[in-house]
Order: C-alpha cells, then structure tokens, then sequence
C-alpha cells in the first residue's frame, strides 16, 4: 500500500481541513483528489496505490468529512466555500497548479474552481458527474443522506451497502462490500458510522430545492485543459446524453464508460486508471508544448 503523510491546513475561515499527502516528484504538477458529498481521502486509495510515487498525490477530506473539522454553520457546506477552502491550500503548499481529479460533488468543485482560477488546473478528471444531473440520482442520494444509522461492525454495514446498492455494483463480491464498507465508515464510540457531519444534508436539499442553475460555464472554463470524463455506465447521476454533449461542448475531453458499474466508478476499475493514465500523458504534453 502507498504511503502518505497526515497533513492539515486551515481554510479561509479558520477550520482545520485534512489531507493525506503521497509523496512524488513536485517539478510536475501533482494529482488533486475530491472526494463525493458523503465520502472522504479513502477513497483515492487505488490513485494513489498506481500513481504515487511517480506523481505526487494530494487527497483532501473536505470539510465535514473524514478526519476534517466540522462546520458549525451547515450552510457553509457548498462548493464555493469548498473552492476557496483548496485554493487556500494549494497557495499554503506554494502549487500553482495541479491535476483535478473530482468524484461526483469533487467533481462540481473542479468545475466551480475553473470558473474562478482556471490556471490552478493544468487537467481534470469529473468522475461521473456533469453540468446537468440526473434527478433520479439526486432523489435515490437525497434519501439516505444525514441518516445518523449506525452498526454493530464492518460486516453488517457491508451486508446493507450490498442490499442498497446491488444495482450500482452488480459484480462486486461479499470482500469488495467490506473494503467499500471502511472506506465509507469508521469506527467511534465502539460503533460503525458513516465517516462525515449529518448537517450536510441541509446544503444538499437546499441546492436541490433552488432553481436551476446554468453549470455549464463552469465546465465550459475548462476548455483549454486535458479534461477526461468517467461515466458509469449504470449511474443514474450522468444521462448519456449529457455526457455526450460534454464530449463535444470543449476540445481536449476523453469520454470513458466504465462498463457494470453505477454512481460512481470506484476509480479501481482497469478503464478508469488507464484513462488517469493518459490524462496525465496529455497534461505532462500540454506542459512541453508551453513550455
């Protein structure tokens, strides 16, 4: 297994934010990871077991989530405070820019950061996620999001997971449901409970309650970068055709399907660490062309 050294920062309004930090080489722009709305740094772990090393691998627990503070206003749980809170860091560590790789809501932040510092991205991965959501998705998340359920252990935990999700992952074994089980949840107070602050489930349903906003300037900032798109090809969060149009909207993008999986590609699929793979090829070109 890779290893990484424990890290803080604090963010612009004085939390203390985590992030694990895989060393590698730091004349190369290093790989950002952004985890899901309910997930954290341990999810990036198969990026990091391939990839560091060779490229050094930063992974954040977003406020609220993993070893992160949680903030004591909820309505600050929203990509733009998320934005600021890595600008934040990438200026504390002295990067001036940085691979994106964003699953799901990691991936509306990379988005967000586009539109408002574009030249921090030198490429970005959005890990079935888009301009447009699918409210099928949004519903099935919005159902079980800030439900303070907890469980005996790991296994009983990954007997529901395999229950709830079944459709998503279809060919995942009892071992697989375990690992995804820990990279979920952690143990406290001698229970298994989901490893992030409840309170985000108002931020959610406020954003899914408000009118919708028009993304797709925010992705289209990411024209002029190496951009891939992973999409399951079971996720109800990434219609096909919106992918489709991403494909097409900017130059430069890769759309990949990663097939008998749903929302969202664990990122240890063979398809989804080929194609980081040649992104990073396409970033490292696109640094010697400007160079």
């Amino acid at each position: 297994m890779a290893t990484y050294t424990d890290r803080s920062w604090n963010s612009p309004d004085g939390l203390r934010l985590h992030y694990r930090d895989y060393d590698g080489p730091h004349e190369r722009p290093p790989i950002l990871c952004i985890p899901g709305l309910t997930r954290n740094a341990r999810d990036f772990e198969p990026v990091a077991e391939r990839f560091a090393g060779k490229w050094r691998v930063i992974v954040v627990d977003l406020r609220g989530r993993g070893s992160s503070e949680h903030d004591p206003n909820p309505a600050n749980y929203v990509p733009q405070v998320y934005a600021a809170d890595l600008l934040k860091l990438l200026d504390q560590l002295g990067i001036a820019d940085a691979v994106f790789v964003g699953t799901s809501l990691g991936g509306i932040v990379t988005m967000v950061m586009a539109k408002r510092d574009v030249e921090r991205i030198a490429g970005a991965l959005l890990n079935d996620i888009g301009p447009e959501i699918d409210p099928r998705g949004l519903a099935r998340i919005g159902s079980h999001v800030g439900k303070a359920v907890d469980y005996a252990d790991f296994a009983e935990l990954a007997r529901d997971l395999a229950t709830r999700n079944g459709d998503t992952f279809p060919d995942y074994t009892p071992e697989q449901w375990e690992k995804f089980a820990r990279t979920l949840a952690s143990e406290q107070d001698g229970r298994v409970r989901f490893d992030y602050d409840m309170a985000i489930a108002g931020g959610f349903e406020a954003s899914r309650s408000a009118p919708p906003a028009d993304i797709w300037p925010y992705y289209r900032a990411l024209a002029g970068r190496p951009v891939t798109l992973l999409r399951g090809e079971l996720t109800d969060l990434l219609e096909e055709k919106v992918a489709q149009r991403m494909a097409s909207e900017i130059p430069d993008v890769e759309l990949v399907t990663i097939p008998r999986v749903g929302h969202a590609p664990a990122l240890d699929e063979p398809e989804s660490l080929a194609a980081i793979e040649r992104l990073l090829g396409r970033v490292l070109a696109r640094e010697e062309e400007h160079a």
